[in-house]
């Protein structure tokens, strides 16, 4: 974990990425930032850190779109996440420092993998499919802050375009990280810190926004993909390392 000046200036820089490029595609805050925080701050405290920012963005973003949500499919999404999310937690706190970096950086890697090839589950439809895609997301976002993966997931086997997916996302991400947060507790950071954190995520709105219609969406996309599976494999990486494998 890095401290003083020089670590709050790092944190600042990672929120500021995140919530640059959740603004610019519509996701990618969790999946760009957590290696990173988790590297910084610890597995306990990154991933709730993330939870926190992640959630507060998605609010932000959903306040104009929520009349896109569909509680069709987002009731049994969420209420399946509200299930495995104390799993997550319970993990969390059994596992050394080192295997909990190991399994977060693999989940990562492993969703960003899965969203790269878009994978096609026939499970992953209709009711059924939306309780398993929110089981999965509810555990992997307590566990390791990345519960969008799977919804990405239902969201391509459902067939839904990017303009009804980002609201639905948006609304399960409020969701799960509320049930993420109260099940963690709040982060132990000092005032300065929460401080530059609402700071990085402004101005990575801003950020983002002006760079929205530059920016081609497939590319912008696979940047947030490639910077996730490399945080990913570096906190895989350092899980081995402290293990001593």
């Amino acid at each position: 974990m890095t401290g003083g000046w020089s670590g709050d200036v790092l944190l600042a820089a990672i929120v500021l990425l995140g919530s640059t490029v959740q603004w610019l595609t519509g996701m990618g805050f969790a999946l760009v930032a957590v290696p990173a925080l988790v590297l910084l701050l610890g597995p306990a405290e990154g991933v709730v850190l993330a939870n926190c920012a992640a959630g507060a963005i998605s609010g932000v973003g959903l306040a104009g779109g929520w009349r896109r949500v569909r509680p069709g499919a987002m009731v049994p999404l969420c209420l399946a996440a509200a299930c495995t999310v104390p799993v997550g937690t319970w993990l969390t706190r059994q596992l050394p420092e080192a295997g909990l970096m190991l399994v977060m950086g693999g989940l990562v890697t492993g969703a960003v993998l899965l969203v790269m090839r878009g994978a096609r589950v026939p499970a992953l439809r209709g009711t059924a499919g939306a309780v398993a895609a929110g089981a999965v997301g509810g555990f992997m976002n307590s566990a390791a802050g990345v519960g969008g993966p799977p919804v990405s997931l239902y969201a391509v086997n459902a067939g839904w375009g990017v303009r009804e997916f980002i609201p639905n996302a948006q609304f399960y991400s409020v969701i799960v990280n509320t049930f993420s947060v109260a099940s963690h507790g709040v982060p132990a950071l000092s005032a300065p810190r929460w401080i530059s954190v609402a700071v990085a995520m402004a101005a990575g709105a801003a950020i983002g926004r002006g760079l929205a219609g530059r920016l081609p969406e497939k590319r912008a996309r696979l940047l947030v993909l490639m910077l996730a599976l490399t945080g990913g494999v570096t906190a895989v990486g350092k899980g081995l390392w402290g293990l001593g494998l």
